[in-house]
């Protein structure tokens, strides 16, 4: 299935939850597989550069936030913005060139297959690609430790838990309560345990490891904090699941 296929007879919406990414947002949709979203959509979190004006350049529909919601807040706007189209898929795609969006029609065509509801690209194939791709040493670690813990809780054998490139239908967004999650960082670990939780199937492919200077990173602190608020998101998904607490980000 081609992406001019796909394009045709399917919406697929690509929101870009957008922090400072003037140097890297004209790359990221560039990349993007000609003719296969039917709209593109930027989310800006008060940039302090010119991420505004460079995505406006590129014929993108853009929305600014008068104040700076955080990653999480960021995500809720895209995607209730995106479900004002009644999109068949939703991406996700962070403009800061981490991630290559060429491959998004890899994600996007299990979904319109019927094959799985979440699909996300792990970066995680072999150790010697993630740190020739320039994954910091210490991230990538984290990565591998805290991947086996959250397969484990969430009953799933993934690669990775920590992508910033999703792809969602209808009835994810439509049915996972995201309007409850967190507005930090951990709003992704929430929404896909939310999702396991509800039964959707999750697939993942590999995509290319690409760490620029451009690119973002998250700082020491807010990824310990992230840490931390993630183990707490499994402990909270163990309970509800033994009955012992009530949550409704979980079926």
């Amino acid at each position: 299935m081609t992406s001019k296929k796909i394009q045709s007879n399917s919406k697929v919406i690509v929101v870009m939850p957008a922090y400072n990414a003037a140097k890297t947002v004209e790359k990221t949709v560039r990349d993007l597989p000609k003719d296969l979203a039917t709209k593109i959509i930027l989310v800006d979190d008060v940039s302090s550069d010119e991420t505004v004006s460079a995505a406006k350049k590129l014929g993108i529909t853009v929305f600014q936030h008068s104040r700076n919601l955080g990653y999480g807040g960021n995500q809720k706007t895209c995607y209730y913005e995106a479900l004002k189209f009644n999109p068949d898929v939703v991406v996700m795609l962070h403009p800061d060139y981490q991630y290559d969006a060429s491959l998004t029609g890899e994600m996007v065509r299990p979904i319109l297959e019927g094959r799985y509801d979440v699909m996300f690209g792990s970066r995680i194939r072999t150790r010697a690609e993630a740190l020739a791709g320039g994954m910091p040493a210490t991230k990538y670690f984290l990565n591998r430790l805290f991947t086996p813990i959250e397969n484990i809780v969430l009953g799933v054998n993934f690669t990775e838990h920590m992508s910033g490139f999703r792809a969602y239908s209808k009835k994810v967004l439509k049915t996972v309560p995201f309007g409850r999650m967190s507005n930090d960082f951990v709003f992704d670990q929430q929404f896909m345990a939310s999702a396991i939780s509800f039964g959707f199937k999750v697939g993942e492919i590999p995509v290319p490891v690409r760490y620029y200077d451009d690119s973002s990173s998250i700082q020491f602190v807010k990824g310990t904090k992230f840490l931390l608020e993630t183990l707490y998101v499994l402990f909270k998904f163990t309970l509800h699941h033994l009955g012992l607490y009530d949550s409704k980000l979980f079926k």
